[in-house]
């Protein structure tokens, strides 16, 4: 089975919070180099090229050569992916409730 162990991927890149904020910086301005992402960590080049090789492996984030530069675009897939199966079903019967009392609330006001 390979879904576990991708599952288990996914879930070390997002556990750290450094990782995190390269995938928010990610996600507000897309295909960024290595230089460009580490203006906002304070740690080093090596250290930024380590926590990308995480993101690379769970595959939230994909590069494309441009030239010289390499540049890192987020890959939301799979955190999709983690959503439809861990997260939405949890959702369901919250909103289902919130549905329900919607309804009778509005039954009582008429």
């Amino acid at each position: 089975m390979a879904q576990p162990a991708s599952d288990d991927a996914l879930f070390k890149a997002l556990a750290d919070p450094s990782r995190r904020k390269l995938l928010d910086q990610l996600c507000a301005h897309d295909g960024q180099t290595l230089g460009q992402l580490c203006e906002h960590l304070e740690m080093t080049r090596q250290g930024v090229t380590q926590h990308l090789g995480v993101l690379e492996a769970a595959n939230l984030v994909a590069t494309v050569k441009r030239g010289r530069e390499k540049l890192h675009f987020l890959n939301p897939l799979p955190l999709q992916e983690v959503y439809d199966r861990w997260i939405s079903k949890f959702e369901r019967p919250r909103l289902k409730a919130l549905t329900s009392l919607k309804r009778r609330l509005e039954k009582h006001d008429d």
